[in-house]
């Protein structure tokens, strides 16, 4: 059973990955990609992390995919004489960074070896590895100093955004 919803999963985020880069209109391309965070909560879920599959819900599917629909709404993309003088200007920029990606990338993966990859043994805990003691104990003991980082980071965009958002008002 599991090992099917895992498929099936794997599928539905799979297909809205490929959707939300198909679709002509910038919303549903939004939408497409809340299905496929969805989905990826649901196997979170099948690998015993429900907290991890909780927080891509109401952290991903929730909150930064409201905030995009806002800015999708408020900027407006569909005017035509701004669609008009970008699309030329984007398909040269997609191609060129495209390959400045791929290249890299390319030279990375061929160069990996994947038995000189360190193994870290595995905690015994009884439940999954996603619970919510195990991700504190790891967020607040190992990686306090990349988690404060991280959190003065964001306060850093809110005060921007605000600053920003009161020049135009």
């Amino acid at each position: 059973m599991e090992a099917w919803l895992f498929y099936v999963f794997g599928g539905v985020a799979l297909a809205a990955a490929v959707n939300v880069l198909a679709q002509r209109r910038i919303f549903y391309s939004a939408v497409s990609l809340i299905v496929c965070l969805c989905a990826l909560s649901g196997i979170y879920m099948l690998l015993e992390a429900p907290f991890i599959a909780a927080v891509q819900v109401i952290v991903y599917a929730g909150a930064i995919m409201v905030l995009f629909l806002f800015v999708i709404m408020l900027l407006d993309p569909y005017s035509a004489a701004a669609l008009r003088d970008k699309k030329k200007v984007l398909a040269y920029v997609a191609v060129l960074l495209g390959l400045a990606a791929i290249i890299p990338l390319y030279s990375a993966l061929r160069s990996y070896q994947l038995a000189r990859v360190p193994r870290l043994p595995l905690p015994a805990t009884g439940g999954g590895y996603g619970t919510i003691t195990i991700i504190g104990e790891n967020l607040f003991r190992n990686y306090l100093l990349p988690f404060e980082v991280t959190s003065v980071l964001i306060l850093i965009a809110i005060i921007g955004a605000v600053i920003l958002a009161k020049r135009k008002a």
